[in-house]
């Protein structure tokens, strides 16, 4: 039998939002992640008899395939279950009879409540997958990728355009702790949530980061060595999409708005992308775009955060 390696542990019991990782919890799942990369077998027996519990009640690809995947590879195995989470019950008798057959559970959800109430009432740790306040799996992955091209984040700057959505959130929170600068680049009306803003700005104070808001691209591009962007209308505000589309038709990242930016600025999308929408094919399939890069690190991350959730094999 393998041996398995010890690896560190998060404090919370939860990842229901990006603040349940202390900053320095942030790095050390980072460079766990870099390792599980490098030495993927090394890691094949740690979470051996690991069963986690995945509970979407949107459509999927990356999450989904990635936590399947992650928990395989780890000696462990996934089990789906899709629809609305409450629907034919409580979130609460959810809760209590996953942590009875599984040891961790993920939920990829609309409601950011439906997440925490998981966390609430199951004895097992619970994962946001995605929710409409954070993305914390992807930004995770995301800062792995940064690091693999810049070899750091900090004295780095990094634009999102677009919606200041739950990505946009996540991505202050986690840049600002790691001293990655951020600027959200949004129509009027599309800013994110002022106390998220506020949350990343008094990291930022301790790291050298800014953190900022601009509604013209040119400004907010200025410097910029990685443009980011994401869906218009995010999974559950399709009826707005034509409003949207009209909103942001200034903000679509192509080649002008891209040399806005720093020479050799990155391109960056968590995926799916609405081709020639918010980006075009021309920016998406060009050498600068590590899209692909980001998804193939929702893999590694993930794994990181089983690790650092589940203390080893099933006893």
């Amino acid at each position: 039998m393998d041996p398995v390696p010890t690896f560190p542990q998060l404090a919370a019991q939860n990842l229901t939002s990006d603040l349940d990782v202390t900053q320095a919890e942030l790095v050390s799942l980072l460079d766990l992640a870099a390792e599980v990369k490098r030495a993927p077998g090394s890691f094949r027996s740690s979470l051996r008899g690991r069963i986690v519990s995945l509970l979407f009640e949107k459509p999927s690809l990356r999450t989904r395939i990635t936590f399947e995947v992650a928990s395989k590879q780890l000696g462990g195995d996934a089990i789906l279950n899709t629809g609305p989470i409450g629907g034919r019950e409580p979130v609460a008798d959810v809760a209590r009879n996953l942590e009875r057959w599984t040891d961790l559970i993920v939920a990829r959800t609309f409601s950011q409540k439906t997440v925490d109430d998981l966390a609430l009432y199951a004895r097992v740790p619970v994962v946001n997958a995605l929710s409409d306040l954070y993305h914390p799996c992807q930004i995770f992955a995301d800062m792995q990728t940064l690091q693999e091209h810049w070899g750091g984040w900090k004295g780095h700057k990094l634009a999102f355009v677009g919606d200041g959505n739950n990505v946009a959130n996540s991505l202050m929170l986690d840049g600002a702790r790691l001293g990655l600068s951020v600027t959200c680049v949004t129509p009027p009306g599309y800013e994110p949530l002022p106390d998220i803003l506020a949350q990343a700005r008094a990291f930022a104070a301790e790291t050298g980061a800014v953190i900022s808001v601009a509604n013209d691209p040119a400004e907010g591009l200025a410097g910029a060595e990685a443009v980011y962007t994401d869906v218009w209308a995010s999974m559950g505000f399709e009826h707005e999409a034509a409003e949207r589309a009209r909103a942001f038709a200034a903000y679509q990242v192509n080649s002008d708005l891209m040399a806005l930016a720093a020479p050799g600025a990155l391109f960056m999308h968590c995926l799916p992308a609405h081709r020639e929408e918010e980006v075009t094919s021309e920016v998406i399939e060009s050498p600068i775009s590590v899209v692909f890069d980001q998804a193939e690190n929702r893999l590694h991350a993930q794994k990181a955060l089983l690790l650092m959730l589940l203390d080893g094999p099933a006893k």
